[in-house]
């Protein structure tokens, strides 16, 4: 029983980092400071070029 408790309680802390996670890197891809490589499947590249290129005045 306790046993069962710690490994569903383990297993939602993972899945919280990797959400966790996820979203700090498509922060980190959005403003250019990261990269994997595979910005044309993510979009990230068009959006950060689009927000270059838009004149917000």
């Amino acid at each position: 029983m306790v046993k069962k408790s710690i490994s569903y309680l383990w297993g939602s802390i993972s899945i919280f980092f990797a959400g966790l996670w996820l979203v700090v890197r498509i922060i980190l891809e959005y403003f250019g400071i990261i990269s994997d490589g595979n910005d044309r499947t993510t979009g990230i590249k068009d959006m950060r070029e689009e927000y270059k290129n838009t004149n917000y005045r």
